[in-house]
């Protein structure tokens, strides 16, 4: 059985040789191709240390640069094959699920006339697990206690404790984009002091 983070990384490069590699995505000023250099560096060199090192990221920065002026279709296959130790099941499932998923919304919702998928139970499971886990860290910059609640099953999970939390509501889907500081989200409810919703809405969340 193929995994969701498989699907992902699949899905993603169909897309990508769809849209073409000039066309826009949601990870700021990146085209398509270079979203996928992006990936490339990302599980192939050991210049993608600046993604987890901010001092260091104007190095992966220009390995990506690099990368990106390679054939596209080129970097695509490399993407698909995926023939690398972060590929490995285990592996994969754990890094590269919000990953993929991610940045297959980002070429996704970079459309005007985009529309939410239509996930399976299973999926939204395994997307709520990265909410969990991830998304302790990621709110972090909100510096407001923050409580995310999945509009499907009402289950609950604190990211940051405290006092009078901002509870976001929705599917486990747009839940994760939200955390990765995408804005292109469709159906999440805020409650909680205005101030708070104001001051998580407004954060720079993500990596």
């Amino acid at each position: 059985m193929t995994s969701f983070a498989r699907g992902e990384r699949s899905r993603l490069c169909d897309l990508a040789l769809e849209t073409g590699p000039d066309a826009p995505t949601l990870c700021g000023d990146w085209t398509v191709r270079e979203l996928v250099a992006h990936l490339v560096v990302r599980e192939n060199s050991p210049l993608s240390i600046g993604i987890v090192v901010p001092p260091l990221a104007s190095v992966t920065e220009r390995k990506t640069e690099r990368t990106a002026e390679k054939s596209f279709e080129k970097l695509v296959a490399r993407v698909r094959k995926a023939r690398n130790p972060m590929a490995l099941p285990g592996v994969d499932q754990a890094l590269n699920t919000a990953e993929y998923f991610v940045h297959h919304e980002d070429i996704r919702r970079a459309t005007p006339d985009w529309e939410p998928r239509s996930l399976t139970a299973d999926e939204q499971d395994v997307l709520w697990r990265i909410v969990r886990v991830s998304g302790k860290g990621l709110v972090r910059p909100a510096g407001v206690p923050v409580v995310a609640r999945r509009a499907d099953t009402e289950d609950e999970t604190t990211l940051k404790a405290g006092s009078d939390p901002v509870v976001v509501t929705g599917l486990p889907s747009e839940l994760v984009l939200f955390v990765y500081g995408r804005s292109e989200t469709r159906g999440l409810a805020f409650s909680g002091p205005d101030d708070r919703v104001a001051q998580l809405r407004e954060a720079k969340l993500g990596i």
